[in-house]
């Protein structure tokens, strides 16, 4: 297995430990919806349980998401490591999806044992508040800008050629 690709890989598994110890950690020290004020009109640490996808996407349906939103990310894992291996080379992109690839593996695993994702940063501004969410979702999303980012800049070379 190349040096690169296992770098990758241990860049996940990080994601993925760094996400199931915080998670637990929370799980252990807070009770369900308890707040823990860190930065005052800002930032809070709450337990919450996200039955759904992003934002609580479908989370009122009724029990069938979580075995799709299992097996979706269990899917998507695979395709990731195919991805990851072919385009080992290329350092941004395959970060990207290395962060994609512990976030997916860390909340499938949430679904798999709890049934919900465990979630409980919570940023807020008066009376806004932006859907709580965890380490695994936060990988996602740096991730998938990490993506968007490695896109643009492969329009600009290939318009360059």
């Amino acid at each position: 297995m190349p040096k690169q690709f296992k770098g990758y890989l241990g860049l996940a598994l990080i994601v993925l430990i760094l996400d199931q110890i915080t998670k637990h950690w929370i799980e252990a020290v807070f009770e369900m919806h308890q707040i823990k004020t860190i930065i005052p009109g800002f930032f809070n640490l709450t337990l919450a349980y996200n039955p759904g996808a992003a934002f609580s996407f479908l989370a009122d349906a009724g029990g069938w998401q979580r075995h799709f939103f299992t097996g979706l990310a269990l899917v998507v894992s695979v395709v990731i490591v195919f991805l990851l291996k072919k385009h080992e080379a290329e350092r941004r992109y395959a970060t990207s999806l290395a962060l994609i690839l512990g976030g997916a593996i860390g909340n499938a695993i949430d679904r798999m044992v709890f049934g919900h994702v465990i979630d409980f940063i919570q940023f807020h501004y008066q009376s806004w508040y932006y859907p709580s969410f965890n380490i695994a979702d936060s990988a996602i999303c740096i991730g998938a800008a990490l993506m968007v980012i490695d896109s643009f800049k492969k329009d600009k070379q290939a318009n360059h050629e």
